[in-house]
């Protein structure tokens, strides 16, 4: 099987999270700590909420590997949530004997609940935000750490950065470099300006105290890819596509680009794209990336850059005007524990999306079923395509 592919399951405070991750190859040997450290990272953050208090992430493997290697079988992952001892009665999969849950009328402006509970035909909100809650992406995470154990394998190193929250802006990079992002989640925002990184924290202090929440963008880097992965040839294989659609899909995420895009689009063709040059010691390089490693919808081999901008989360300490789903009364939209701001545990879910999309990019053109063919696959591509 060489089709990647992978699925969550659960709800924010159920029993736990689940990922199937589907495709990996046989042989690739996994690190539990590393699966761990990226759960934490989720975690990470200045403005996080009494959740991240509770909840100390850790991944257990129930399927698809042995004495930490994949057996090229499907990968079970559970992540269990530990606050749902305090809601066992409220969220147990069947009827509690004695106990009524208590219904939620109220939906949150900016949020999945008016709009699913019409979907689907709730009259209890609590059935959507369940779902909808960002706590999901507990499981894209483990799912991604899996991704990004192969990627690592074949050489490729997936980083991310905070570049704003709210109206404070770090400081541009002319470029950057995998040694560039030690020490990165040391940082209380994640971000690579020190300077930046005290008035961010400032901001979320303010804004906090004023019972707000803040948004923000970020950037996602990909070192070391090859050439070729994605395809011109089709809508749906161009690998650009692929990650607006994978990053866009995490909760509260409301633009992405590839690049310096929108810089690119106030510039005329000339200061837009990247001249290329040929030598003997390089072969074909660029020495600009403003097209953000992707051309006609495939890698170039340049770092691949993937920024997005996430809008303040919709759940507010003072909540905003809503109306109650049954009576249709004026009333305060639900109020629940929260974040002030979640940019840069965003940006390492936004990791784990394109560890995810670039490994089914991988997968898709090299195949293999133990990961000693596709590092010979990989190694039979680069020799064709250097000699060109």
């Amino acid at each position: 099987m060489t089709a990647f592919r992978f699925t969550t399951a659960g709800e924010s405070h159920g029993p736990g999270l689940t990922a199937i991750v589907e495709g990996v190859p046989a042989g690739l040997e996994l690190d539990r700590e590393a699966l761990d450290r990226d759960m934490a990272r989720r975690q990470l953050g200045h403005g996080r909420g009494g959740r991240m208090r509770i909840e100390t992430d850790t991944v257990e493997v129930r399927s698809g590997v042995r004495h930490g290697r994949t057996l090229g079988s499907p990968i079970a992952l559970l992540v269990a949530n530990r606050d749902y001892a305090n809601w066992e009665e409220r969220m147990n999969p069947w009827p509690v004997e004695g106990f009524e849950p208590e219904e939620v009328h109220l939906p949150r402006p900016g949020h999945a609940d008016l709009v699913g509970a019409q979907k689907y035909g709730h009259a209890d909100v609590r059935n959507v935000l369940e779902r909808a809650s960002a706590r999901e992406t507990a499981a894209r995470v483990a799912a991604g750490a899996v991704a990004r154990g192969f990627l690592t394998a074949l050489g490729v190193e997936v980083h991310s950065h905070v570049t704003r929250i709210a109206s404070v802006v770090a400081a541009e990079r002319d470029s950057l470099a995998p040694a560039d992002f030690r020490g990165v989640d040391d940082d209380p925002v994640r971000t690579l300006d020190p300077e930046a990184s005290k008035a961010m924290v400032a901001e979320i202090n303010r804004l906090r105290k004023a019972n707000e929440s803040l948004g923000g963008t970020f950037e996602v880097i990909a070192f070391g890819l090859i050439p070729g992965l994605g395809s011109h040839v089709s809508w749906e294989g161009r690998l650009d596509g692929r990650l607006a659609q994978a990053v866009c899909s995490i909760q509260s995420i409301k633009g992405v680009a590839i690049g310096e895009a929108w810089d690119v689009a106030a510039r005329p063709g000339s200061e837009a794209h990247d001249e290329i040059f040929w030598s003997e010691a390089q072969g074909y390089f660029r020495e600009t990336n403003r097209a953000g490693g992707l051309e006609g919808g495939m890698t170039n081999g340049q770092p691949l850059s993937v920024r997005a901008a996430i809008k303040p989360i919709s759940t507010l300490t003072k909540p905003l005007r809503s109306v109650d789903i049954v009576t249709h009364a004026p009333a305060q939209a639900l109020r629940e524990r929260t974040d002030s701001t979640v940019v840069p545990a965003a940006a390492v879910v936004a990791e784990a999306m394109v560890c995810l999309t670039l490994a089914r990019a991988y997968r898709e053109k090299f195949g293999g079923d133990h990961i000693d063919d596709v590092r010979a696959a990989i190694d039979a591509y680069k020799a064709r395509i250097d000699a060109r």
